[in-house]
């Protein structure tokens, strides 16, 4: 199956077959509104509860498959999701409205991320001790945790779904996936690959639709032992309350603001550039934007001034278009709640410095011009998550009083540096009250084979990618046995 510019329909896939939904929904391309890219189905809660039943039903088999099986089902997922980035790059490009390239390496890291983890599965780890009992043998190992309800967000629809789902399977869960509503399409072809890929029906099923039904039926739902969630503080807050109510596995990535700091001895021209893709690529929608701009007062205007002068020069437009730097905004909503920050920064009293306006282009679509502030810290711009091409810069009068910045936050994700000083990158690494540190890098970036997640508001539950991911999607047994 190939997902070019025709009209998709998207169906549920549950226990081995697709499905239509009890409503339809429809999804466009936020670089031309004109452009509908899928019709897809929407299921309600009863046919939400029919999938989670299926991976019930399905688990105990899949449970106790081989290493080698799993190998095999991962790798050809990983495989084919590789062979076909250019394709699915271009999918995920006209429905979300990142630019292409950033699209196809997306898409490329979810094939990585499944390669990854079928190595994961011949390696899930064990271990045998020693009793303080003599002729006692203690035995450690690894279980899956059960029936994983997984749950997406729209701004990496194929790698952020890879790095749950990939994880799940390999260490034996069965899984019911529920995409954004914004980007049906991508959870739909995704889904598609994994269909053909081996698994016997039910171990995974995909189910697209609302938060308030879908997601919600898989939050309270008895059968479902796990929830991995990506999203917004105040959704993960309401899921962990639900969840943990019924003892359930509860795993949340819940966002960022993210501090890029800058020291005066840094080489300028690299930490205007660090700032440039961490808080406007892929339009600023990135839990890890660095959307708070800290900086030492030496170097505080020259950096400003070289800022704006980049950000100018960035081409702003069609996600499909060559040489586009920035995208659309994702959708009428998300563009209407930015330009309303805009008015937020300039009433509280914070300095515009450049963009924040509704553009106009050759297709009609959701584009905005990045946004620029001098803030002050009491600024809800320089406090609060955004999820924009919008950062601020605060003035800082040293290291100590920028680090005490970077850490002045509910959030705690990730915190990049820019500095020629092995000390202070040292230790801003040590003392940055976050979980991911950058020096001389944007805070945009991280690797598949690593684990991700933070501190504070920004994540709760274990960390996910990498072998960390075996501690959520995998249960310890110990057990003792007389030699």
């Amino acid at each position: 199956m190939t997902f070019g510019a025709k009209l998709q329909t998207a169906r549920q896939y549950i226990n081995g077959r697709w499905e239509t939904g009890v409503t339809t929904g429809t999804s466009e391309n936020p670089s031309d509104t004109r452009d509908v890219v899928a019709e897809y189905a929407r299921a309600d809660r009863n046919q939400t509860e029919l999938a989670i039943r299926a991976a019930a039903e399905a688990l105990p088999h899949w449970s106790l498959s081989t290493p080698q099986r799993r190998f095999d089902v991962l790798d050809h997922i990983g495989g084919e999701i590789l062979a076909r980035k250019s394709e699915l790059g271009y999918l995920l490009a006209r429905e979300e409205g990142k630019t292409l390239p950033e699209a196809v390496a997306e898409v490329t890291r979810a094939g990585q991320i499944f390669k990854f983890f079928a190595g994961e599965a011949l390696r899930i780890p064990g271990e045998t001790l020693a009793s303080t009992r003599p002729g006692v043998q203690v035995d450690v190992t690894r279980e899956p945790v059960g029936v994983v309800g997984i749950i997406a967000p729209w701004n990496f629809p194929f790698a952020i779904p890879a790095w749950k789902i990939a994880p799940a399977l390999a260490y034996g869960n069965s899984v019911v996936f529920k995409p954004a509503e914004l980007v049906p399409t991508c959870g739909w072809a995704l889904a598609e690959i994994i269909s053909r890929s081996g698994l016997p029906a039910g171990v995974f099923n995909l189910v697209m639709g609302s938060g308030r039904e879908v997601g919600q039926a898989l939050v309270d739902s008895p059968r479902v032992n796990a929830i991995s969630f990506t999203g917004s503080s105040a959704t993960g807050e309401r899921i962990l309350q639900t969840a943990a109510a019924r003892r359930a596995k509860v795993q949340l990535e819940m966002g960022g603001k993210n501090p890029l700091v800058v020291l005066a001895d840094a080489d300028l021209d690299q930490a205007v550039d660090c700032a440039v893709q961490g808080a406007y690529f892929s339009t600023g929608q990135r839990c890890t934007a660095s959307s708070r701009l800290i900086v030492e007062a030496g170097v505080h205007d020259a950096f400003v001034s070289r800022l704006r002068q980049r950000m100018v020069n960035l081409k702003i437009g069609h996600a499909l278009e060559r040489d586009t730097a920035i995208g659309p905004v994702v959708d009428r909503s998300q563009l209407e709640q930015n330009l309303a920050w805009m008015e937020i920064a300039r009433a509280e009293g914070a300095e515009h410095v450049w963009g924040g306006a509704m553009l106009e282009s050759a297709t009609p679509g959701h584009y905005m011009s990045p946004a620029l502030f001098l803030a002050k810290p009491e600024h809800r711009v320089a406090r609060e998550e955004i999820f924009g091409p919008v950062a601020c810069v605060l003035r800082a009068d040293s290291y100590e009083p920028a680090l005490a910045l970077a850490n002045e936050t509910p959030f705690g994700l990730c915190a990049g540096i820019c500095t020629a000083s092995l000390k202070n990158a040292m230790h801003f690494k040590r003392h940055a009250d976050v979980g991911m540190t950058m020096v001389n890098l944007p805070t945009a970036g991280v690797d598949y084979h690593v684990p991700f997640g933070g501190r504070k508001w920004s994540s709760y539950g274990p960390r996910e990618q990498g072998r960390y991911a075996a501690e959520f999607y995998t249960t310890v047994k110990t057990g003792y046995m007389l030699a």
